[in-house]
């Protein structure tokens, strides 16, 4: 399973960006997609996460700001980030996890995710 992310860039406090991440070798349906970010010299944390059948949770500091979406027949998620702030820094990783056991809710721990992409590196700065 391959999972390249796109979309990263450079913008200002209040902008937007569309990530994008495309799995290849394997359907993502009936697997979580995730979106994790690493800070620099902080831990890699979760942003938001998204089941097969479109429940999605979100990390606090992005509710209301980041929306994730996912199109099961392109096997792409989209990660929808707006009024980004400086903090949003981060390389932003997807991810890819089967569901071991049945939750109503979608996978936000990094160990319950199988697969990663590579990163792609948001910057927010005046």
């Amino acid at each position: 399973v391959q999972l390249q992310a796109s979309g990263g860039g450079a913008v200002q406090p209040g902008g937007s960006l569309r990530l994008s991440c495309v799995a290849s070798g394997r359907t993502i349906l009936n697997h979580d997609m995730g979106w994790f970010r690493q800070r620099p010299q902080k831990a890699r944390e979760f942003v938001s996460a998204i089941m097969s059948d479109g429940i999605a949770d979100y990390a606090a500091s992005m509710k209301g700001r980041f929306t994730i979406s996912r199109d099961n027949p392109t096997n792409t998620v989209y990660l929808q980030m707006n009024n980004l702030r400086p903090e949003d820094t981060a390389v932003y990783y997807c991810a890819m996890a089967r569901r071991p056991y049945d939750s109503d809710r979608p996978f936000t721990s990094t160990v319950m995710y199988d697969w990663w992409g590579q990163g792609t590196q948001v910057t927010v700065s005046s």
